[in-house]
């Protein structure tokens, strides 16, 4: 009894940051507990060693959990490697005459390193750092050492911090969970908190509680809990998925909006669109490189550099094809598809000759790096900005198309060719310039793709196939159908993958799409014109 009240009065001494004065005798007896081969006294000589108030302590605990802690046998003397691989006295923290001999490392297994993790835990349970505090709290969680329990009551007690206070209660009452000797009351609250914190990893140490190891009263609360976990963590689910949902019917948006625009207007399959995607990934990536040797401090402006840039070499590139090929195949649209799809061959062997066949590193501004957490809903700042950079690009495409006169001359040649050219308007000239259109918005999505994917010569056949889904879906030449299909294919994907895997789920979303058009032909907005009706 006597031997329990001084390991608490020790671990409080420790979390207060007032260590009671130890004596060198006594010192050397403490640190010789760890220079063993047994693991049981190596685990009660971190304990005693965390409780102890002795100066360099932590010093100690964090050089034996990353291997840099050993002992010579011949005296029990602890030494410790630093990161230069000079050894250094633990009991003095001198340098040693010479060359320690016959060292051997202090080992560990999973039952010391357990230990470990809650010592180096309550003893920075009071730092004056909140993220320290709460790294201890949550070291303490994992561990549920009883020994804590003394050291969390009074940092609780003094803790302003509520975010802190919240780390710290739930390490408390994972510790009270599994403490069979703990009061009733104590451990049905604990319950309560856990089931509060509702993580995947509280649900786990609720589930561990039996009528083996507990009364029924805590039982019942322990699983009344671990449902409502449950019923959470399957709504967070649900949220999770459709937001990964929308984060890929935006990358579909991207991908397949340019290719509304040439599908629509010219009737033609391009077969070499996801090489504009393509394109302008690369375009990214040469932008980077040439800020990365240039101007580092100018990184973070390596999209917005990109975004432009990308949209013209993939439109040159796309007003060239049609110019030279294109145009001399309307109205033949096997051999079109056939010429596109060696196209998007010999662009992709161009691109394997000047780059390479590697992917390319194209990196993160800082502004898209990091998770907003929304208590366990997360949103990564990199797929939100896609979203709202894809809403961004829609609403320009709209303008241009609802708002200037070319949108007006696409939209009569979408509707009746023949009238529209029986009115003056040249339908080569729309369409040179509607296929530049087309391929320059791929190539301003590929600046968007290389911050998800390989940029690599491969990366639009990853999409082609999609974008054509999401067309044919949503209505061919109209933009607000091109959005909506997004958005529901980037779902349904999402939705299907958990319940058939993702092979079968795509599997089964075509055969869904093909049924749909079955049914609809034109997909959900058809553009009405006579021509379409005739």
């Amino acid at each position: 009894m006597m031997r329990a009240i001084l390991l608490i009065l020790g671990l409080l001494s420790c979390s207060l940051l007032s260590p009671l004065p130890v004596r060198a005798d006594d010192s050397a007896a403490l640190l010789s507990r760890l220079a063993t081969d047994n693991y049981g006294d190596i685990e009660s000589g971190i304990t005693a060693l965390a409780s102890s108030g002795l100066a360099g302590s932590e010093i100690i605990l964090n050089a034996l959990a990353d291997g840099r802690l050993s002992y010579r046998p011949s005296d029990k003397a602890l030494f410790i490697k630093d990161a230069s691989g000079a050894w250094m006295e633990a009991a003095t923290n001198a340098t040693p005459a010479s060359v320690p001999m016959g060292l051997k490392p202090v080992k560990v297994n999973n039952r010391v390193r357990r230990a470990l993790e809650a010592a180096l835990g309550s003893m920075t349970l009071m730092s004056p750092d909140p993220l320290k505090r709460i790294a201890a709290a949550d070291a303490v969680f994992k561990s549920r050492d009883a020994n804590t329990l003394a050291a969390l009551d009074a940092v609780i007690s003094k803790e302003a911090d509520a975010t802190v206070k919240r780390h710290f209660e739930d390490a408390r009452a994972a510790v009270l969970m599994l403490k069979s000797d703990a009061p009733e009351a104590d451990r049905v609250a604990a319950a309560n908190t856990l089931g509060a914190r509702g993580d995947q990893d509280s649900l786990a140490l609720l589930s561990s509680v039996t009528e083996a190891n507990a009364p029924a009263n805590v039982v019942a609360s322990a699983s009344l809990a671990a449902k409502g976990i449950e019923r959470r963590l399957a709504l967070l689910s649900t949220a999770q998925n459709a937001w990964y949902g929308l984060s890929l019917g935006s990358v579909l948006l991207l991908a397949a909006i340019g290719l509304a625009i040439t599908f629509g207007v010219m009737g033609i399959i391009n077969m070499a669109h996801g090489e504009m995607v393509m394109l302008g990934a690369y375009t990214t990536f040469v932008v980077q490189e040439f800020i990365r040797a240039k101007a580092p401090s100018l990184f973070d402006w390596s999209l917005p550099i990109a975004i432009p840039l990308a949209f013209c070499v993939s439109g040159l590139v796309g007003l060239l094809i049609e110019r030279l090929i294109i145009r001399h195949l309307y109205g033949r649209p096997l051999e079109t598809l056939l010429a596109t799809w060696g196209v998007s061959l010999v662009l992709q062997q161009a691109v394997r000759s000047i780059f390479g066949a590697n992917n390319r590193e194209v990196g993160a501004p800082s502004y898209m790096t990091g998770v907003w957490d929304l208590g366990g809903f997360q949103i990564t700042y990199g797929r939100l900005w896609i979203i709202v950079f894809s809403l961004a690009v829609f609403l320009a495409l709209l303008v241009v198309m609802k708002g200037t006169s070319l949108g007006l001359r696409m939209r009569a040649v979408i509707q009746n060719r023949r009238m529209a050219a029986a009115m003056g308007i040249r339908t080569p000239v729309i369409d040179a310039l509607t296929f530049a259109l087309g391929s320059g918005v791929a190539g301003i999505a590929g600046v968007a793709l290389s911050q998800i994917d390989n940029v690599s010569p491969n990366l639009g056949q990853s999409y082609i196939i999609d974008s054509f889904l999401v067309v044919v879906f949503g209505g061919v030449g109209n933009l607000w159908g091109t959005l909506l299909g997004a958005l529901s294919l980037g779902l349904a994907n999402k939705f299907l993958e958990p319940l058939a895997g993702a092979v079968l789920g795509k599997i089964v979303l075509l055969a869904i799409i093909i049924l749909f058009i079955q049914r609809r032909p034109r997909g959900l907005f058809a553009l009405k014109g006579r021509a379409v009706e005739s």
